[in-house]
């Protein structure tokens, strides 16, 4: 998968497709990797060469990888040559499986002065307000007067403007020619300072239309000064997972990626999925206009449950994903390690229950434009309709392991298929090609 150089394919919703360097239009579905825990020496040590081989094992070529500005920079224009080399490795290990890479530049709660990761507390001002933590609530905490204050001065402060940009330019350099990466998150979740009787959504779209979309601009710039063919991820606040249509203006780049992050405030509390709420359509529905108005691909930052055991589950992760492939170029789960909570798999490396529905069948590429594509998740089946394009070149299927295997069929003249069956226990990628101008459906059963 190469570089990407424009985006003129569309979903059915009139939302532009990723595309590579050969115009083929991509999809990218992965998981977040991260390592919170960690600091100083330490940083990044939960993160290893397995995160990627096991990726790669169940179908997935995306990852978005979370770094940390107090890590890189733990003092004012000293950066982490230990960390960067980190960085680096990880990169190393995701290009060794065939993983493409978007770098987060991660912030929960602004930073360590708060209890936190992201900004570091050098880059802090709250001007003397009051932060009281809320352990059982993190994300309330966002709501603390100190905190708000802090995002206003990173937004406006020339000094912390250009320390920022001057991060951005280190991370372009150091790695926008590395084959692994796919672009650049500029920052994750970010929010502002409300004013007195603003409600919370009018907030958010003040603070997206006159903070977050100057600031985009200006990291875009400088960005480009250093690396001029990845793509540049930019979110909104996470109220749009209220079903709040955001206030972003343009950012004035050819390469710009709507990452919007998935979701909802009574799942987070551990509640069961509710079909009957409409958050998913509700969701769609706000989400997709800002990309439809700025002609942006979208590629869903994060999603997942944090108890995906309970009844209802099941049926949001196929909902969750039907309604992705309706408007999205893909998307990166919450989050790829070992253990409980939020994680995808157990401790010996088994998805956890109903995680195991994110590896479906999918066309991480296709040689040409898009008619239909849909997964059965009751039936195990896939299909994919498209025309194949003039320039030459092949489509590729991911196929994750499965214990019956999968059989392939394709029509349409002169069609072929690298493979037509693969068996149990493998994952595999298969490649399909045709003559341009070829209508080509591609179908893919359980063995």
């Amino acid at each position: 998968m190469g570089k990407g150089d424009g985006a003129a394919v569309r979903t059915a919703d009139g939302i532009p497709r990723l595309t590579d360097d050969r115009g083929r239009t991509l999809t990218l579905r992965g998981w977040n990797v991260e390592d919170k825990q960690h600091t100083g020496e330490d940083a990044l040590s939960a993160i290893t060469e397995r995160h990627f081989a096991d990726l790669r094992a169940r179908g997935f070529n995306f990852a978005r990888l979370l770094v940390f500005w107090d890590d890189l920079e733990p003092r004012r224009g000293q950066y982490s040559e230990s960390y960067l080399r980190k960085i680096r490795r990880i990169l190393d290990w995701a290009h060794r499986y065939g993983i493409h890479v978007v770098i987060d530049a991660h912030q929960d709660v602004f930073g360590p002065a708060f209890g936190h990761r992201g900004i570091p507390e050098w880059a802090t001002r709250t001007d003397g307000l009051p932060f009281t933590p809320h352990p059982d609530d993190w994300f309330s905490e966002y709501f603390e007067p100190a905190v708000q204050r802090a995002f206003t001065h990173l937004y406006e402060d020339a000094d912390l403007r250009r320390a920022q940009e001057r991060m951005w330019r280190l991370l372009a350099d150091r790695f926008g020619t590395h084959p692994a990466v796919l672009g650049y998150d500029l920052i994750n979740e970010p929010m502002g300072e409300l004013r007195p009787g603003e409600d919370l959504a009018g907030a958010a779209r003040r603070i997206e239309a006159t903070h977050l979309t100057p600031m985009y601009n200006r990291l875009a710039d400088a960005i480009r000064t250093r690396d001029r063919t990845n793509w540049l991820f930019v979110e909104p606040t996470p109220i749009v997972g209220e079903g709040v249509p955001t206030g972003l203006g343009r950012v004035h780049d050819q390469r710009v990626v709507y990452a919007p992050h998935f979701y909802n405030t009574a799942m987070e509390a551990g509640a069961d999925y509710d079909p009957a709420a409409g958050w998913i359509a509700a969701y769609e529905n706000a989400v997709t206009a800002y990309p439809r108005e700025q002609s942006i691909p979208v590629v869903v930052g994060e999603w997942g449950p944090l108890n995906s055991g309970l009844p209802n589950m099941r049926r949001f992760h196929d909902e969750a994903l039907a309604s992705f492939t309706r408007y999205s170029s893909g998307w990166a789960a919450y989050v790829w390690c070992y253990g409980g909570g939020y994680c995808a798999l157990d401790r010996e490396g088994r998805f956890r229950t109903n995680k195991e529905r994110t590896a479906t069948p999918y066309a991480p590429a296709v040689a040409g434009t898009v008619r239909a594509e849909r997964h059965d998740a009751e039936r195990g089946t896939y299909r994919l309709a498209y025309r194949a394009a003039e320039r030459p070149g092949a489509s590729v299927l991911s196929l994750p392991r499965s214990t019956t295997g999968w059989r392939i069929t394709v029509s349409g003249r002169e069609a072929w298929v690298s493979a037509r069956s693969v068996p149990p226990g493998r994952a595999r990628q298969v490649w399909v090609g045709a003559p341009g101008g070829t209508d080509v459906v591609v179908t893919v059963r359980p063995g």
